[in-house]
């Protein structure tokens, strides 16, 4: 079977619609880093925090997913993490792949 070239690999990304990449600019792009930077805390905790925290279990992009869309409180302190209705499934899905990369997990 042959490889594939990076031009076919990126034509195929636009070509898939409901394909999302995750990175720091989707992350910029969805306000993620008006409180979470990639290695350092600010509001919230840093990225490779919470990737290295939930890096090992099971379900934890479907779980980091949820709690980028609906919000969550009592995990990193006092300061709960807003809801964010405005990020679609698709995109939070693919943050929080992204975050869990961050944090060793592949």
């Amino acid at each position: 079977m042959r490889k594939l070239s990076a031009l076919a690999c990126c034509a195929l990304l636009v070509a898939v619609p409901g394909l999302a990449l995750a990175n720091p600019a989707l992350a910029q792009k969805k306000n993620c880093m008006a409180c979470h930077a990639v290695d350092k805390r600010l509001v919230g905790p840093s990225f490779k925090d919470i990737g290295s925290k939930y890096a090992k279990q099971d379900g934890a992009a479907a779980d980091l997913a949820t709690r980028i869309v609906k919000g969550s409180s009592g995990r990193w302190g006092p300061v709960p993490m807003p809801a964010n209705p405005q990020v679609s499934a698709e995109d939070a899905q693919a943050l929080s792949a992204w975050i869990l990369e961050q944090g060793g997990k592949p």
